[in-house]
């Protein structure tokens, strides 16, 4: 499963960066000494529906694949906490 890394901000709204290996988005936020997360995600699949696809989750609950439940659902792959 091809992925990239998203870097995402503390208290920003939107993620500020996208890399194709983690060592390229670490590069990154140190040159920049930023805070936030460095996830890695799926690509061209959404986060519930690989996690799904690969086992990782097993929805058990009414809520599990509404909308809202889809569209908040974490990558569950590696990241990485960068703090200041």
């Amino acid at each position: 499963m091809p992925t990239v890394w998203i870097f995402h901000g503390d208290a920003a709204r939107f993620a500020s960066g996208v890399f194709a290996s983690r060592e390229e988005g670490l590069a990154w936020v140190a040159k920049h000494g930023l805070t936030g997360v460095l996830s890695e995600y799926p690509l061209g699949e959404g986060c519930y529906d690989a996690a799904v696809a690969q086992g990782r989750f097993q929805p058990s609950r009414p809520h599990h694949g509404t909308p809202s439940h889809v569209a908040g659902f974490s990558p569950g792959l590696d990241h990485v906490h960068i703090a200041g």
